[in-house]
């Protein structure tokens, strides 16, 4: 990811789509499941708050901490690469859970 904020503007925009859906599914499909769909919104409100507030992660070491900078470099790279690795697969773990209730909410084919 370049930056945090490009972070959170695609955590917001995934969202945004997941509870656009849902709304739109529960105003145009005849005998889908509202309470399902309101369901599934809730969750991506909560979903993107979390996610939001994960983003905000910081190293908590000082170069002065480290030999030389070009290991603190280092070491706060893999830092951030681990956090970023860790706080998308919850992300995307929880929009898989998310869509799959979204998709038990419509209707079943006959």
């Amino acid at each position: 990811m370049a930056n945090k904020r490009l972070l959170k503007k695609q955590i917001k925009m995934a969202c945004g789509d997941l509870a656009a859906e849902s709304i739109t599914a529960m105003h145009l499909i005849p005998g889908v499941n509202r309470e399902k769909l309101n369901e599934a919104v809730i969750k991506t409100a909560g979903l993107q708050s979390h996610a939001l507030e994960n983003s905000n992660v910081s190293f908590d070491k000082a170069p002065r901490d480290f030999a030389n900078m070009a290991a603190y470099r280092k070491a706060r790279r893999k830092y951030f690469a681990a956090a970023y690795h860790s706080l998308r697969e919850n992300f995307n773990t929880q929009v898989d859970a998310i869509i799959k209730e979204m998709n038990e909410a419509l209707p079943k084919k006959a």
